[in-house]
């Protein structure tokens, strides 16, 4: 009976409905944009970290990896020292550096990691072969893009240049092995894998023998916190950073983007409630000589804040579902635009959907519905109903 009233009650006026419910849907987009925003980018990295099973990274104290362009001294040193550890299942030495095409294909610059690929974890072979011989490398699809080679290809790679002799540094005949998908790397970033010795020797004296990170995998009956406090007694000289640490230190970085998504979120969800409020409320205030009416022959308060709640509830339920999935939409075209920040690794999104994220802003949403109808509940009931009906009748 209630139900039926509410509803009756709003189709009467169809058009004012239909607008308010547009309004809820947009405030409801909103607010599921920014519940997904406020914890997508930090879910989505930690999806990523942990992808390749490698829980612990050692980087140059002070920085995180590739922050800079330090290098870790030692490193084979530091594997050896490493692998002795009985809870460490895998090693894997990475080092950064900018290479040149410089014969075999067009000139242009790719960032390359030096890896052991039988132990790495930054990329996947897609098509060919992995870099496994010394003189063999494996490219990304941006690589192939600007240089237009082809896999089998014999391409020249230099590792510097000298503006002073004009020449290039670190030269060496390559064979393009594979195209590979970098896992950690922004979109539209050239890049190409080598063995680390290879890179290492192309980098001389300077590149000797290091390293830019360590990624360490741990057993899976191990504990990863007591493993780091090992590491950092054993390999003072550098930071051993499990996910746990590498996620607080994003936090701190998103902190801006937290705190936007709280404010839009809020703001939102306030203007929705205030829209239902104000339909509501102006549809009580058409119908007080009938509420009046009602309550002359018996009808309860009770029935009748009920009746009013189930107005503001269906709106508010009929404008979150449509705002749902408007806001999927949104996301996914927000979303393309943010990932293009360069820098930001291709696996990452701003606005990672979730089943709690939609339950929450549903939740929200419900409840702002209920709350929209209170007042006009209140006023609805509060009315004396002999005056009210004396109003109606000389109106």
């Amino acid at each position: 009976m209630r139900f039926h009233l509410a509803v009756a009650s709003l189709v009467r006026h169809r058009t004012r409905t239909v607008l308010a419910v547009l309004g809820v849907a947009v405030a409801a987009a909103m607010l599921l944009d920014m519940v997904m925003l406020s914890s997508g980018m930090r879910e989505s990295f930690g999806t990523l970290l942990e992808s390749r099973g490698f829980s612990i990274r050692l980087a140059p104290r002070g920085t995180l990896p590739f922050d800079t362009e330090a290098t870790i001294a030692g490193a084979s040193a530091i594997v050896d020292t490493l692998s002795r550890h009985p809870d460490i299942a895998t090693v894997s030495p990475v080092l950064g550096a900018t290479v040149h095409v410089v014969a075999g294909a067009p000139r242009t610059t790719a960032f390359a990691i030096g890896v052991n690929a039988e132990v790495q974890g930054d990329y996947e072979v897609e098509r060919g072969e992995d870099a496994l011989a010394g003189d063999a490398f494996v490219a990304n699809d941006e690589f192939f893009r600007v240089t237009g080679a082809r896999i089998g290809d014999t391409i020249t790679l230099a590792t510097g240049y000298s503006p002073q002799l004009r020449s290039f540094g670190g030269q060496r005949r390559m064979v393009l092995a594979g195209e590979a998908r970098f896992i950690y790397l922004s979109r539209g970033q050239s890049a190409v894998a080598i063995r680390l010795a290879t890179l290492q020797a192309m980098g001389g004296p300077e590149r000797s023998d290091r390293a830019s990170l360590f990624m360490v995998a741990v057993r899976e009956s191990a504990v990863a916190d007591s493993v780091q406090r090992w590491i950092e007694q054993a390999v003072p000289r550098v930071d051993a950073i499990s996910t746990r640490e590498a996620l607080a230190r994003v936090d701190e970085r998103l902190a801006y983007f937290r705190q936007m998504a709280l404010i839009l979120g809020g703001v939102s969800l306030i203007v929705g409630f205030l829209l239902v409020t104000t339909l509501v409320t102006v549809s009580v205030n058409q119908r007080i000589g009938e509420i009046a009416v009602q309550r002359a022959i018996g009808v309860s308060r009770s029935h009748v804040v009920q009746q009013i709640l189930v107005e503001s509830l269906v709106i508010s339920l009929v404008g979150a579902g449509l705002g749902l999935g408007l806001g999927l939409v949104t996301a996914r075209w927000l979303n393309g635009i943010l990932a293009a920040f360069p820098g930001l690794p291709r696996a990452i999104d701003f606005f990672l959907f979730q089943p709690r994220a939609a339950w929450t802003a549903l939740g929200m949403l419900i409840v702002s519905g209920i709350l929209a109808g209170v007042y006009p509940s209140w006023r609805a009931t509060s009315l004396p109903i002999a005056h009210t009906l004396r109003e109606e009748a000389v109106a």
